[in-house]
């Protein structure tokens, strides 16, 4: 078995600053409004054309990799927990599984129709808003 670096969200360097490099995100670990573990996070998407960090693509669901599900959620469901050192979003596994989804081998529709239903769902602020 081979040991994985995870990136993680570190305070024992650049503490000086709130800034955080897209590639150290991907792998981060969220957890539940209970504070367990829910999975970790595949990707970030930014709006192009705004610069605004738009969602933070949720893994959940597989094992080892395989037969992932990923659930895009809004960056603004997401805070930092220094506590757990990782991502914490306030949802329940209900919520989640009735949550918009694509599988491992489909490609998500980022149309503005699926934005405002993902956004409607965890009751998000829209990013494209004001």
């Amino acid at each position: 078995m081979t040991n994985v670096d995870i990136p993680t969200f570190s305070t024992s360097t650049h503490s000086s600053h709130s800034l955080i490099a897209s590639d150290r995100i991907d792998g981060t670990v969220v957890y539940g409004s209970g504070g367990s573990k829910i999975g970790s996070i595949r990707q970030m998407m930014i709006d192009k054309t705004t610069g605004k960090v738009a969602y933070a693509v949720l893994s959940f669901g597989g094992f080892l990799g395989m037969g992932d599900e990923y659930y895009p959620l809004p960056w603004s469901t997401l805070k930092y927990d220094t506590n757990l050192g990782g991502l914490r979003v306030n949802v329940t596994k209900d919520q989640l599984d009735r949550a918009p989804k694509y599988q491992q081998n489909a490609e998500w529709d980022y149309s503005r129709d699926n934005d405002q239903r993902v956004h409607d769902h965890y009751k998000a602020r829209p990013y494209w808003g004001s």
